[in-house]
């Protein structure tokens, strides 16, 4: 990480609030990541099991975390397992965490070396009934190779199969969905260093630039304030390419008369920043992307304002696609007619809004969080993100921020971000 050294307080706490929702006699198994190979000898960049992370904050490859709070020698209550430093490997691949590090980071204070592990696990599991294993339970998972916690999982039922295992991952969707003031704070810095990117885009983007020099200097400003890069490949579609919700070509010519939508966030600290704006190329909208724009950020006003804990979150995107239409409606998009008519499992609003408003927010992108039938918890961070994308005006817009939904109301991360036409129109003049 380039990062600041973060606060170990932040994954003490999460520790704690997993153990809390264990079983008696239980013990709980954490994976890192594998590293993927790219062609020949390479390797793709490392990003770490994001469960991992939010339990400890260690970013090293082959590391695990073992949890068992009722283990009858309270060294080995929590430990966490790294791989021993070898003095020729890190001539090549650099510094390995040696134990006073690991414990700095995560604060736990028992570190043992993986070679050594086999035959402490045996012994801690012999005095165990339950065993949690992790898998990777987002419902948008795409994989088609065994991951390690797969493999692992595989390994142990076969070593110990009369155990009973259980499921890290139930726990995890409940506790990874509400944020505390720790993690609130760390996600908060990725959205400053978003800001900023911003802002420089404002002063950067005019007619002729192309869409990759725009990208350049979110990459500028994201490195230069200690982000870890970016939260995910960052999307500057300008013309009709913005009605590509994953474009990531990035390689237009920027015109004068376009729109350009750019979907991207900073990485900091392990937590992700989600921010969209639409901005005009040549500084001012036309009418009608004006009209657009308004529609657009009526809806993203609204969906904000239902945001709330306890709504069931089919229910608070059923509201929004009622108001979309009513919107669509207003821009002569559908008719009255279209929305009587309508077919209720493809709603007529659906032709220009294809995706949904929000999703959960943090150490994924897409983070873990309750289903589309189950409420909205209290301190979760979700983005809100409508967006009116028109085919046969070659048009799409979109606008999102990250909302923290608490008790008290909706706190907008992203409140000082500009967002109307009138703010983005000024800070293009200067």
């Amino acid at each position: 990480m380039k990062n600041l050294p973060l606060d170990p307080q932040t994954f003490i706490k999460n520790r704690q609030r997993f153990v809390a929702e264990m079983q008696p006699q239980s013990i709980a198994i954490f994976n890192s990541n594998d590293e993927l190979p790219t062609n020949g000898d390479a390797l793709h960049k490392f990003q770490q099991n994001a469960d991992l992370y939010w339990l400890t904050g260690v970013e090293q490859e082959d590391t695990m975390l073992i949890l068992y709070p009722d283990n009858p020698d309270p060294k080995y209550r929590e430990v966490l397992v790294l791989v021993r430093p070898n003095e020729l490997k890190e001539k090549w691949d650099g510094h390995r965490l040696r134990k006073d590090e690991a414990l700095a980071i995560s604060g736990i204070g028992n570190v043992v070396w993986l070679d050594t592990l086999d035959a402490l696990l045996q012994q801690w599991i012999h005095e165990a009934t339950n065993i949690y294993l992790n898998t990777n339970e987002n419902n948008r998972k795409s994989s088609l190779v065994p991951v390690k916690d797969y493999r692992y999982a595989a390994e142990l039922r076969s070593r110990y199969p009369l155990h009973n295992y259980l499921r890290a991952a139930v726990i995890l969707k409940k506790l990874r969905a509400t944020k505390t003031p720790e993690e609130i704070k760390i996600l908060q810095q990725a959205i400053d260093i978003t800001e900023k990117a911003f802002r420089r885009l404002l002063k950067f983007i005019r007619p002729g630039v192309w869409e990759h020099e725009v990208h350049a200097e979110i990459l500028h400003e994201f490195l230069r304030n200690r982000a870890d890069g970016e939260a995910y490949g960052s999307i500057l579609a300008s013309g009709d390419s913005a009605r590509i919700l994953h474009y990531h070509s990035n390689n237009k010519e920027c015109k004068d008369g376009d729109l350009i939508l750019m979907d991207f966030g900073a990485a900091y600290g392990g937590y992700n920043a989600d921010l969209t704006r639409t901005v005009p190329v040549n500084g001012k909208f036309s009418a009608r992307q004006r009209q657009v724009y308004d529609a657009c950020l009526h809806l993203h006003n609204y969906a904000k304002s239902i945001l709330k804990p306890g709504l069931m979150i089919g229910k608070y995107h059923e509201m929004i696609g009622v108001e979309a239409g009513k919107e669509f409606v207003k821009l002569g998009l559908i008719t009255d007619a279209d929305i009587k008519n309508q077919d209720p499992e493809v709603p007529a609003y659906r032709k220009y809004l294809y995706h949904g408003i929000s999703h959960h927010l943090g150490v994924d992108v897409h983070d873990l969080g309750p289903s589309f039938y189950q409420p909205i918890p209290e301190n979760s961070v979700l983005t809100v993100e409508p967006g009116i994308y028109i085919e046969e005006e070659k048009m799409g817009v979109r606008i999102e921020n990250n909302i923290w939904v608490t008790a008290k109301g909706n706190i907008d991360l992203m409140k000082n971000i500009p967002e109307t036409a009138d703010e983005i129109e000024a800070l293009m003049k200067k």
